[in-house]
């Protein structure tokens, strides 16, 4: 219901007033094109943006629902309505109050909300985003779509001038909006604009994001107030996935009651730069009083229903009245025992013990968990998700995870715990456990007789492998806005792979008698984090951040200590790091990162073991796979030096090599560029350079790499993003 609930009110956004005011006007003769228009529209944007101070609406949601076919696969969507079934069409309605107050301050109160779906908890093609829509954003939706309203959306868009409405006061034209390529990432369609004011009256805008087909159409008030917001909203989708189609259309209609327009009065403007955004995120939601009786729905709804949706309702309470009337089928308890076990393996659920308390699984035989990279062949990942919420702000958060590489038979496992105590100050303790990399020790590597130049083929050496089990505890505090400050300890106990080598005498002198089959550390960790001009919102008690426009600088420390719960290794680790993300306009983004790290004073048998830089066996996603991650160079370098300086760029934009082939590969939502170098002993430097695409299925990308200045490898990476 709580899914439900939010798609009906979350339509509001769409409210945000329009934007706008200095303008191009043609010269004299000069006629008035498409580009000109829309150019005003664009240089408009500004004003318009402060020109509601205040207003009070209510808000009308009515949503008509058909699956035209569907199959046992629609269970692998997350967030879809559970249908009944031979059931096809469901209708919802919502009834909302709406406030606004400049800047971007909304309280909305949700009185009735009915339909005829059972299981409410879901929602079609993620719904919510498409009410979220602001027609004059520089993305429609956010790393989406492109706005034709970008300061630079005439590289993407042509402007047309289809109609001049003459008869209309005032004047109006119709543009349509006609992609230069063929995208998912652009829309088409059309808008009217009014005449020297150049503010929108009508808009309709189409196109497709993942598997759900769009069309948009929005309008605005004709005249006073009103004509700054919207006053009819149409959404239709058609959502299709390996035989599955789901269609849904949404109405939504604005009555404003009080508009209260202020403009851009001077003491309005901020003096001083805040980097606190509370008032632009701000959203408070009252549904303490909401009716879900359908007979309250007759009185509150602006327009009447039609014969169909009537028929939708009668239905409804037909089935329900038979419910009620006649008793289950019985079922043998096999029966149901083998069809929760289908549901836990195809499809993914969260359960609520109450508003506070949820834990979601995922399907235990997901292929689009599978993965695929060079270095270490197919690998298989799955998760699950516990939340807690108390009061003030306060949660608890706790999340296993497993993953098995075939290439190598490895099984890993973690397992991360959050505990937030001063949400305000972004406080929390934080507890991770799991099984590490196998890794060999320095004993080997500093007694290996091999000439300095040489590359190494690590799989010619017999290297003496240690399975690792850490635990690593950790409070960390925000001591000002974008310092944080996190204090722990880490303790590895690592043990020996293959114990046959203890009783090798020939290795034991080797090793000077020292290889043992079970080695512990304990060291006491700091890790300081700095984000300039670190730009946040709080949601009640709890801080949000959200970006900043320098880097984020992080120094990170380690101090093993011996005799501390069979501790023996002596050594000290610190890291350096910076890294830091652009965005440039029509969904460009630059990233990069640079750091370096070093152990030193070392004693006794240690292992190599960098928290920058080493294989991510665990990754959550594409972005968190790549960073500060070698795709092709073999993770055992991870641990070979004692010292290393890398760093990591990569380029993503929506066009670029398949610029000109988009009528054949449309498929493609981004291309990106990758590029790293490596600086150890023996690798002087290695180099990786890499191409990838991005789509609403899967990602992939090849790699290239080159040691010394010599060719070294070629490789790829694979992996399904659906609906991620």
């Amino acid at each position: 219901m709580r899914r439900l609930l939010h798609i009906c009110w979350l339509l509001w956004f769409v409210i945000v007033p329009l934007r706008g005011q200095t303008t191009l006007q043609p010269q004299l003769g000069e006629p008035l094109t498409g580009d000109s228009i829309i150019h005003n529209v664009v240089a408009s944007a500004d004003w318009y943006a402060r020109i509601v101070g205040d207003y009070r609406a209510d808000l009308y949601v009515k949503g008509h629902f058909k699956a035209y076919r569907r199959n046992i696969l629609l269970r692998v969507v997350p967030s879809m309505f559970r249908f009944d079934k031979g059931v096809k069409d469901y209708i919802i309605e919502s009834k909302n109050e709406v406030h606004y107050s400049a800047p971007d301050i909304y309280d909305v109160k949700v009185q009735a909300l009915t339909g005829t779906f059972r299981r409410n908890n879901g929602e079609v093609g993620n719904a919510m985003k498409y009410f979220n829509m602001n027609i004059y954003s520089n993305d429609l939706l956010p790393d989406k779509l492109i706005s034709p309203f970008t300061s630079n959306g005439h590289r993407y868009y042509y402007y047309i001038l289809d109609s001049i409405f003459t008869e209309r006061t005032p004047v109006e034209y119709k543009v349509l909006l006609v992609p230069r390529y063929k995208s998912n990432q652009l829309v088409n369609g059309y808008v009217t604009v009014r005449d020297r004011s150049w503010t929108v009256s009508e808009g309709y805008m189409a196109g497709q994001v993942d598997q759900v087909k769009f069309k948009v159409r929005v309008k605005m008030g004709a005249e006073g107030s009103e004509m700054y917001l919207p006053q009819r909203i149409d959404v239709k989708m058609l959502f299709n996935f390996i035989g599955n189609k789901i269609g849904a259309d949404y109405t939504a209609l604005y009555t404003y009651k009080d508009i209260k327009l202020s403009g851009s009065l001077p003491e309005t403007l901020p003096r001083k730069r805040d980097y606190n955004l509370s008032d632009l995120y701000r959203l408070s939601v009252n549904t303490d009083t909401t009716n879900t009786h359908i007979a309250n729905m007759d009185t509150l709804r602006p327009i009447p229903l039609t014969g169909i949706e009537k028929r939708l309702y009668d239905v409804f309470a037909e089935r329900e009245e038979y419910r009620r009337n006649t008793p289950p089928e019985p079922k043998s308890k096999s029966r149901v025992f083998w069809g929760e076990v289908g549901d836990m393996l195809i499809s993914d659920y969260t359960f609520r013990f109450n508003d506070l308390t949820s834990v979601k699984f995922y399907p235990l035989l997901n292929p689009l968990q599978l993965r695929y990279s060079h270095s270490n062949g197919v690998s298989y990942v799955q998760r699950f998700k516990y939340n807690q919420y108390y009061a003030n702000g306060r949660s608890l958060y706790v999340s296993p995870r497993i993953g098995y590489y075939f290439r190598h038979k490895e099984f890993y496992w973690r397992c991360d715990a959050d505990f937030t105590y001063y949400p305000e100050k972004l406080g929390r303790i934080t507890l991770h456990m799991g099984n590490g990399n196998r890794i060999y020790s320095n004993e080997v590597v500093d007694r290996l007789d091999l000439p300095s130049d040489s590359v190494l083929d690590f799989n010619k050496l017999k290297l003496d492998y240690f399975k690792d089990l850490y635990v690593q505890l950790s409070n960390d505090i925000e001591i000002t806005n974008g310092l944080l400050l996190s204090v722990g300890l880490s303790y590895h106990r690592r043990t020996l792979v293959d114990k046959v080598n203890l009783y090798n005498p020939d290795l034991q002198q080797y090793l000077s008698g020292k290889l043992r089959d079970t080695y512990s550390s304990f060291a006491p960790r700091i890790r300081v984090e700095w984000t300039p001009g670190q730009y946040y919102y709080m949601d009640g008690h709890r801080k949000v951040n959200l970006y900043s426009h320098y880097p984020t600088f992080s120094v990170d420390w380690e101090r093993g200590i011996q005799g501390v719960f069979g501790s023996s290794g002596k050594y000290e680790r610190i890291e350096l790091d910076m890294q830091q993300k652009f965005r440039f306009g029509g969904i460009r983004y630059l990233s990069y990162r640079v750091g370096c790290g070093a152990f030193t004073d070392q004693e006794d048998m240690y292992f190599v073991d960098f928290f920058n830089l080493r294989r991510n066996n665990l990754p959550d996603d594409w972005n968190d796979d790549l960073g500060g991650t070698f795709q092709l160079l073999d993770s055992r370098w991870y641990n070979w030096s004692n010292k290393y300086v890398r760093g990591h760029v990569s380029y993503e934009t929506p066009f670029l090599v398949f610029r000109h082939l988009r009528k054949y590969v449309n498929l493609i939502e981004s291309e990106r560029l990758y590029g790293g170098v490596l600086l150890m002993p023996r690798l002087l430097p290695y180099i990786e350079l890499g191409y990838g695409i991005g789509t609403h299925i899967f990602d992939c990308a090849a790699f290239v790499s080159f040691v010394n200045g010599k060719y070294e490898s070629f490789g790829c990476k694979f992996a399904f993003e659906l609906f991620r």
